[in-house]
């Protein structure tokens, strides 16, 4: 589905990541976690065609990927909401830059909405909502074009704890429904084993994959309280204080 192979990126200031390879199935999950300035970003960028590789290759389905695809959503930090639109509108851009009627595009808007909890909220502006309403807006946004691969840059990393494990059941329901393969980078290592199916760890100036973990405990009801999810984590946590 998705692969990625020996990728290197450079800055001004650097090399920042050096022969990254990835790769991710249809029906998988992946979270990538690292130390701050360690590339994750620069990565999403990279898979997304956002940015490209000063080396190597980023392919899905087989095809090099050169540029912003349609099959591809990405969900940032810092939601990316206009203010000027309703909720509606927000979760409907992307149906408008493919084109899609207005009437078509709001009616399946309303529908994603209510998929996440928010049904009647559309007509509401986003300065009226909440952060964890924002970002189920976010997430919206990105399930309503029916991409067939998503990623997520710190997409709870604002959130209040509660309210980020809500989101993060919200986002494992939708993805049991919809099968949407997902590469989520993040800062916790907490969530990291509650959402990755499998986990990456980069490590390194410049960073590269040091350490890569299965999870098949993922996707279990009340994971959180298994023995596996803190073995794992005990894992995790050891490997990054070995790497970072």
């Amino acid at each position: 589905m998705l692969e990625a192979q020996g990728i290197r990126k450079a800055h001004p200031g650097g090399v920042i990541l050096e022969h990254v390879s990835l790769a991710l199935d249809g029906d998988e999950t992946l979270a990538v976690v690292g130390p701050s300035g360690c590339g994750k970003t620069t990565l999403l960028y990279l898979l997304c065609g956002l940015s490209r590789p000063d080396a190597g290759r980023v392919l899905l389905d087989g095809r090099e990927i050169g540029g912003p695809s349609p099959d591809i959503s990405i969900i940032l930090q810092d939601y990316g909401l206009l203010p000027w639109k309703s909720v509606a509108e927000n979760v409907a851009l992307g149906l408008k830059f493919r084109g899609v009627g207005r009437a078509e595009r709001l009616a399946r808007a309303e529908e994603q909405l209510a998929e996440l909890g928010m049904g009647g909220r559309g007509r509401d502006w986003p300065g009226r909502l909440s952060g964890g309403e924002m970002q189920r807006v976010a997430i919206a946004r990105a399930f309503v074009t029916r991409p067939r691969l998503l990623l997520m840059d710190e997409p709870f990393s604002s959130l209040d704890a509660l309210t980020r494990e809500k989101l993060q059941l919200i986002l494992l329901e939708v993805w049991r429904r919809r099968r949407v393969p997902f590469v989520l980078v993040t800062h916790s290592l907490e969530e990291a084993a509650f959402l990755g199916r499998r986990i990456l760890v980069l490590a390194g100036r410049p960073s590269t994959v040091a350490a890569s973990f299965d999870n098949p405990g993922f996707g279990q009801e009340r994971y959180r309280q298994a023995d596996a999810y803190f073995d794992l984590l005990r894992s995790l946590r050891k490997s990054a204080e070995e790497l970072w």
